[in-house]
């Protein structure tokens, strides 16, 4: 099974072998100012994905600990990744349709926007 995606201009693809993760929405102050919103994403081993296009690819350092990849063109916030982790979180948003699978949890809920409510009866992580 393969499933891929793209950025909004389509100058960065790209595909992941194998089953995609449950994805979860992160409420936290940074996803939220990077992505206008929530951010949600599935958890794939990297070694599973291939990235085309990567010229265009930029990396920035959001903490000591994490870098989030972004679209230099189009401006897309595609991956999320932990340094030294063997795993890279991927936008679900950039997945061409259709997924086949439904969002499982809400993590930092305690930092989501004072503009809107969770009422979908997932689970919550503060």
């Amino acid at each position: 099974m393969t499933k891929k995606g793209s950025c909004n201009c389509g100058k960065i693809s790209f595909e992941v072998r194998g089953a995609l993760g449950t994805p979860d929405a992160c409420h936290c102050s940074q996803c939220r100012k990077q992505s206008g919103h929530y951010w949600v994403s599935t958890d794939i081993e990297i070694a599973n994905v291939t990235i085309k296009g990567e010229r265009h690819l930029n990396w920035y350092a959001a903490s000591p600990k994490v870098r989030r990849g972004f679209c230099k063109i189009c401006g897309s916030f595609l991956f999320w990744h932990p340094n030294g982790r063997s795993s890279i979180a991927i936008a679900m948003g950039a997945f061409d349709m259709p997924t086949n699978i439904k969002l499982a949890h809400h993590i930092f809920v305690r930092e989501k926007g004072d503009y809107y409510d969770i009422a979908d009866g997932l689970p919550q992580e503060e």
